[in-house]
Order: C-alpha cells, then structure tokens, then sequence
C-alpha cells in the first residue's frame, strides 16, 4: 500500500484541483460492474464513539489493536452474508469524525495504524471490494462530550494557510473535500465513496466530476438522494411497509438505475455498537435480503462492531446462521436480477391463501426462474401469474425433488407442497419462453409528456417510457396491424414512485378497456377494475375478443395523478405447457388415422392438436394403462366450429364401447369436454376415437383417463345463463371459472355421463360474507340443494357435495342461484 509524506500528498492534491472536471456521470458505466454483480455489502459504523466511547484518539487506536482488531474479521463475516463489498462508517458525524487511517490532514481524529488500508487489502485478497462512507455534516461536532468538540479547526486552519471553522457546513467542506483526494491517491484499490450527504462546498468546486476524473473506476453512492451524477442511491431504514420485510415498497428509483437498502441487523440501538448485545430478527432480516434481490436492489446490511471489531453475540450467530442457509439457494439471488420487471420473470407480489414473495430470473439465461415464498399459503397450492413464459419444469431448489404444477389462464400452479421453509422456500422454474405476446404493436397514447412519447412504452427498451403528462382520464391505444385474438394486457409501470406510502405511488388504479376493429367505434368497455397498488409487472384479464385496436384508459390512480409505463403489451393467448395432470393424453402423440397435427387455433393444451379428416372413418387411437381392471371415465376434449354435430364410435381394444357426441362450440378456439366410462383391462389398452359422419372428428385436444368412474366438467365449458366465463382471479383449474350474475335463477348447466347414485361435488369461492346457496336438478328433476359458505376471499377455492341419481348415459346436472346475490364463482364440478 502507498504511503506518500505530507509535502508529496499536499502537491499531488493541488494538482488533482487544477485538472477540470468530467461532465457528468453515467446510467451505466464499467465502474459500475462490482456493484451491478454485488447482490449484498456489509455496512461497518465504528468509530471513537463505539461504546465504550473514547475521548483520545490514540487510546482508541490502542484498544482496537490491543482487542486484536483484524481485518480479517470483517472479511469473513461478510463472506458468511454472501456479501461482495464492505462499507466503512468511521469517519461518521456521529462517532467523532475519527480517520482509521495515518491521514496527513489534520482536523479530526487521525490513526497512526493503516485500518482502513489494511481491509482494504484483506478484502481485496478474498476477492470484495471496500468503499468509504463519508460525511459531509459537522452539526454532531460536539455530541457525547462534556466540553470541546471532535473537529479541530485551529489545526486544520494552520495546515491549509487560511482560518476554517470546522464547525461550519462550508469549512466542514473543504476540510472534507481534501481527504476525497488524498485517498484516492493513497489507496488505488479503494472502490468507492459513500456519502452521506451532498455539501455545497463539494458541489461549487465539482468533486464529483473530478472524482471520476482522477479515479475513473470509483463509484459514488449516495444516502436518500437521488443524485444524479452519483452512481447509485442508497435507502435508509424503510420501515412501516406489510409485509414488513418488502423492503422495494418504499423505493422509488426506477432501473437500470443502480439502487442500494441500507438497513440494521441488530433489532435496537443504535447504528453503532452502543454497549448491548441486540437481537437480529432472522425473518425480517432474511426477508429484506431477498425482496431487494428481487428488486434487482443491493442489500447493505449494517452490523455493530465492538471497539475490538468483533459483533456482539447475537449478530455473530447469525452471521454463522447465514452462510449456511444460504449457501443451499445462492443460485437464486447470485448472478440474477429481480423477476417481474425489465429483465422479465414471473409475477412477484401477493398470491394466494395469503402468500407473498418475490421473483428472481437468472443474468444469463432468461428461462431460468426462482420463486421465493417468504409467506407461505394456507394451502399446500402456490398459484401466481407466468407473465406469458411457458413453463417446462418445477423443482424445489434445495431438494431438487420436481413439483407437480399445471398451467391455465395464464397462471402456474404448484401443487402438493408440504414443509414450507419458515423464511424462504424457493423453488426452480425452467420455462420455454415467453408465449402468445403480439409483436410488431403500434402505440399511441391521448396525451404524453415532452420526450415521452406512447411508442416509448412499446419499444422493448427500458430506458425510454411514456408519461401521460398527469392526464386523466388517460388512454394507451396498441394498433395490433391487423384483427388478431386479444387475451389480456399487460404493462410495467415506471417503478419512480413508492408503493409505501401509497400517497406517492403513481400507479394506475381504476382502468376500463375497449377494442375495435376501425380505430374509431369503440362500443362499450368489454372490461373494467382496478389494478392493485403494487411494484413490478401488472396484468388484465380480458374476454376473449378478435379485434385489431386495444384502448387501456386510466380512470383512477394510486397516490399522484401522474402515469409513466415502460412497456406494455397485448397478450393473444395464455401459454400452456406444463406436467400434464395424471391421467392426460395428448391427441398429437396418439396413432392419427386420416388427419393431422396443427395448432393454427388458441387454447389447446400440449403443443397442439388432431384435425381430422372429413371422412368417415378418419380416427385418433390413443394407448393408455390401467394399473388393474374395471371401470374408469374418459374425458375428450374438442372444439367443434361448426354447426352440426360430428359424432364418434368408442372402442376399447378393438371392442365396441358406445358412442360419442361432439355437438358445436362457439368456434374453432372454444373447447369443450366429452366424458364416458369404459371398461379397461389391467395393464395396456387402446382407446378409439372413429367418426361416423363425413365430416369427420372435432379437432381433438386430449384424452383424460381417470380410473374408478371419476370424472370433471369445467365450468367455463358448460351452458351459462345469467353469467359469464372469467379468468380474474386466481387458484381456478381449466381456462377460469363462472361467475355468476347477482340475481335468483342465473345457472349453469353440465352435459354429463354416468350412471346410478353419483357424488357430485362443486368446487366454488364465495368472496363475500353471506351464503350462495343453489338448487341441483338432473335431467330437469330437483335432486336437492347445496350450500356455499364464505370462503376467505374470491382467490380462496373450497367444495361442496351432495349424492345425485343418475341415468345410464347422458344426463343434465344444472346448478341455479336462490338468492339474490346469485351463485358463487364456480370452478368445475366432479362426477365419482
């Protein structure tokens, strides 16, 4: 390490004030590398005023060395918190402006030992970097002494040839400013400052230009301001946010800006070591680590060293705690940004059954996702939105067993879980990529801000945004080129505003949505609500329309009225891909007699589905196993555009088994599903599906096979009356659910197959606090009723049943609404 005499340093820092500044800094810069690596730092406060606190600056430098400080220490302790940087706080307002270095530059406290240079080395030989914090406020001068002050202006007075008063911002200024110099020029591995905060006296005479001048690898942070010529902003101790560990709510930086969390480890006390061993909150501490991950945000986590430089107890077993608990899911939060902004990745957020967390996607490869459940769910389901990836795997990360998980409606669903870790259970996720995302969109917007243009939020480039210029109501129009299917859209809002308070959030909040086929006639909305106040991307569910214009208009915001969107985007279809559920067959991997693949139309399941000839005779010949003999329920699933029935002859293993009817669908993107029994023999069978009329099969989708006579019936396929087919809340199976019309005698009616007593049960949400009871019939005779009790919200599934007499064959099972609030929301009902 360079040590330079007085004499030396003073000419060298006068050369450095003559050279003129650089311009300004940069978004992105090289300098920037460690930092936009670095996913944590260990933030040091420690000083003179570390309790015991100390008046002479060479009894404290006595007793740090002769406690056996190291630098070592340090450096292991922030390799336990997987931590690539360290921040030291000694030169702090309130710790008695001490240099832990042989500074040349009189004025305050000044060490004959190099501690700063010796982490500085320590650090760099284990592979992190250090920055020093600085202040730049002499208002503390004289805090925790009798008489006196910490800053000594009459030395630093003779030193520079002039009279200073320390005490004062702009001679606390200048005697600051020449320390910036003299360590960049003492210490060339030093990474950075961090500052807390901007002094006049370093503004008027462009320090931090000529820092990036003279030291163009340094970086430069700063405490609360989002200054712009600095690198990075840093946040101090956000608090008051539920849940309290999400920590992001309170920020209001947008990216690829670099932003910091800086926050205690220790549950009280103060910043520094104030004389008792202070508990660390492993959840919260846990929880705050992975949110600002999650956000693409450093964590900056702040411990108190004794004066020895060893943590106090509690600290310390945490540390120890930490290394090995997050060695076993590193792989999620190292090498990754945050999920659900500019980088991609799936939805963060709230989920359902009352679970949080957020998501992470890997830098270099984009298909490589992690959710991170930091509240678990009541229920051993996690459901949260894909954001459009197809996904292809589940694994739990620590365990690397696969998870069962299905995917409809533009929302995963794992399944099956059990044992969720207290602080983060966190699962693998590979996708195939994104799915169904219109390209090639055009944008305008009613109103934008000079500079901010609507195609801004369609560019595919998160460095450009448009601004509605506070307008409301405000209107984002997406020409899609041509009429084209419209499924949902989407958009991530510009994350410059907090969540928390929500009096600053600038988010959008009450919306409407139109399409039209010229640009001009709209008709009504064909959607409208609310968009929760919320970070990261957003997204609305629509009703399956065909039209080439989209209209989003903003009729209501969050906080402040002014709207800014990064991007945003139409949605045509979900995409679909996941473990199919036992039991599933796709018609593209059976035996095609007289057909073909294809996936020209929306909504099939797998990679597409069979077009069958319009012959009799064409058929799809599907082999399945029945682990023993006897009955079991076969379910096709088909879409039919025409309107006339095209029917089908069943046979098992060669063997007449009866017959099928596939009457029409809405059109050739609607699907609906046609289940029967059939008697399998134990072990391999083949099941076939023969059209008897000359215009051949439906387009068939799957087979499910279920053994013991079960079967299901979405909703969303059978006859509605009064209600309508929806996909807005989460947690449902198949494509959404029904939702009911608030009125006595709204319906939904099931084509089934059986035979004999049946148990019918209805999988249903009931998001408000009073009953929805409804009457069953079959085959239009009352069979009795059923109740359908609160449930603890619309996200919220739950089941009733009840037994029901079937006929051999084809049966009605209709479900009507009693009451004037009509039915719940229902999702399938299934037949055993």
């Amino acid at each position: 390490m360079f040590r330079a005499s007085s004499r030396t340093a003073m000419i060298a820092v006068l050369a450095l004030l003559l050279i003129a500044p650089a311009a300004r800094a940069d978004l992105q810069h090289p300098r920037q590398v460690f930092l936009r690596g670095s996913t944590a730092g260990l933030f040091l406060h420690w000083g003179e005023r570390t309790s015991p606190q100390h008046t002479s600056c060479s009894a404290w430098e006595s007793d740090v060395t002769s406690g056996g400080w190291t630098p070592d220490y340090w450096v292991n302790e922030a390799l336990k918190l997987h931590a690539q940087y360290l921040v030291l706080a000694t030169f702090h307002s309130r710790l008695g402006y001490a240099r832990p270095y042989p500074s040349q530059i009189p004025g305050s406290c000044r060490t004959t030992r190099d501690f700063l240079g010796e982490l500085i080395d320590a650090a760099d030989a284990r592979g992190l970097k250090v920055i020093n914090y600085m202040t730049d406020d002499p208002q503390w001068h004289s805090e925790g002494l009798s008489s006196g002050s910490w800053l000594n202006s009459a030395a630093f007075s003779a030193y520079v040839g002039h009279p200073v008063d320390l005490t004062t911002r702009d001679g606390f200024g200048e005697f600051s400013y020449l320390q910036f110099f003299e360590q960049m020029q003492r210490y060339p591995k030093l990474a950075g400052f961090w500052i807390d905060n901007d002094n006049a006296y370093w503004e008027r005479n462009n320090l931090y230009a000529k820092i990036y001048q003279q030291r163009p690898d340094m970086t430069l942070s700063n405490n609360n301001e989002d200054t712009p010529i600095m690198d990075m902003i840093s946040n101090e101790q956000k608090t008051g946010m539920t849940p309290s560990y999400d920590y992001p709510q309170a920020l209001y930086t947008a990216l690829p800006r670099l932003i910091e969390a800086d926050f205690k480890l220790p549950t009280g006390g103060p910043w520094w070591y104030g004389g008792t061993d202070q508990a660390v909150d492993r959840k919260l501490t846990l929880g705050r680590l992975v949110t600002n991950a999650g956000s693409s945000v450093k964590a900056l986590m702040a411990e108190t060293a004794m004066v020895n430089g060893r943590f106090p107890a509690q600290q310390a077993a945490f540390n120890t705690f930490a290394a090995g608990y997050l060695d076993q899911i590193w792989e999620s939060l190292d090498g990754t940004e945050g999920g659900g902004y500019m980088y991609g990745g799936l939805k963060p957020g709230f989920w359902n059954d009352g679970a949080h967390g957020v998501t992470t996607i890997a830098k270099n490869d984009p298909n490589r996702h992690y959710v991170h459940v930091l509240t678990p769910p009541s229920s051993s389901t996690l459901s949260l939105r894909d954001n459009g990836y197809a996904i292809a795997s589940v694994t739990n990360l620590r365990t690397g067993a696969p998870v069962t998980f299905t995917q409809a409606g533009g929302t995963l669903t794992l399944s099956g879980i059990s044992g969720w870790d207290p602080y983060d259970t966190v699962f693998k996720v590979v996708s195939r990529g994104r799915q169904g995302i219109h390209t090639g969109v055009t944008m305008s917007a009613g109103s934008a801000a000079g500079g901010h243009p609507a195609a801004a939020a369609g560019d595919g480039d998160f460095l450009t945004f448009w601004d509605s210029d506070a307008a409301e109501p405000a209107t984002l129009t997406f020409d899609l080129g041509s009429a084209k299917r419209v499924q949902y859209v989407a958009l991530n809002q510009r994350e410059d505003s907090t969540v928390y308070p929500s009096s600053g959030s600038a988010r959008l909040s009450g919306y409407q949505v139109h399409v039209s086929d010229d640009g001009s006639t709209w008709g009504s909305a064909i959607k409208t609500g609310t968009v929760p106040n919320a970070r990261g991307v957003q997204i609305i569910d629509l009703p399956a329309r065909t039209a080439r214009y989209v209209r989003l208009t903003k009729t209501g915001h969050h906080g402040i009225a002014r709207w800014r969107v990064d991007e945003a985007w139409i949605g045509e279809q979900y995409p679909g891909g996941a473990t199919p559920p036992p039991g599933r067959h796709e018609a593209e991997d059976a035996t095609i007699s007289q057909g073909a693949f294809e996936n020209t139309h929306t909504g099939y399941s797998g990679t597409g589905y069979v077009n069958g000839d319009n012959a009799t005779g064409s058929y799809v010949e599907w082999p399945v196993q029945a682990s023993a003999a006897g009955p079991a329920t076969v379910a096709v699933r088909y879409a039919n555009g025409t309107t006339a029935d095209r029917p089908s002859a069943i046979t098992v293993n060669g063997v007449p088994a009866g017959s099928a009817s596939f009457p029409p669908t809405a059109n050739w993107d609607t699907w609906a599903t046609h289940a029967f029994t059939v008697q399998l023999g134990a072990g391999a069978n083949t099941i076939r599906v023969t059209a008897t009329s000359a215009g051949g099969n439906p387009n068939l989708d799957y087979l499910d096979l279920t053994a013991g006579g079960s079967a299901t019936y979405q909703a969303e396929d059978a006859t509605i009356s009064q209600g309508a087919a929806e996909s807005n809340h989460t947690g449902y199976t198949g494509t959404g659910f029904v939702n009911y019309d608030n009125l006595i005698g709204s319906y939904v009616e099931f084509s089934v197959q059986g035979t004999g007593p049946a148990t019918l049960t209805l999988r249903y949400a009931n998001g408000t606090t009073a009953d929805r009871p409804m009457d069953i019939t079959v085959n239009g005779v009352p069979a009795g009723s059923a109740s359908f009790p609160p449930t603890a919200n619309w996200d919220t599934w739950a089941t009733a049943s009840l037994t029901v007499p079937l006929t051999a064959g084809a049966n009605v099972i209709r479900a009507t609404a009693t009451t004037a609030g009509g039915g719940p929301n229902l999702d399938r009902i299934t037949i055993s």
